[in-house]
């Protein structure tokens, strides 16, 4: 297995990862509250359709990315 196919690899599961959990808080399952703030930020209740979305999609484009660079060569 070739670097190129392990960094892609990686990067498609951390995306995967990251999308999952925004789309869990995105639909309430999830509250966390910000660890690193500068202002006077609160946690956010309730869900919310962006993160929702925005969720489901880097998730679909990180397991598409795993996928691919794990396929890669293998044909």
């Amino acid at each position: 297995m070739d670097l190129k196919r392990v960094v892609g690899a990686i990067v498609g599961l951390v995306l995967a990862v990251l999308g999952l959990l925004w789309f869990l808080q995105g639909t309430g399952v999830v509250r966390m509250c910000p660890v690193l703030c500068f202002a006077d930020c609160e946690c956010v209740e309730g869900g919310s359709r962006f993160w929702e979305i925005a969720g489901a999609i880097t998730s679909g484009i990180g397991a598409i990315l795993a996928g691919v660079s794990l396929r890669r060569g293998n044909g």
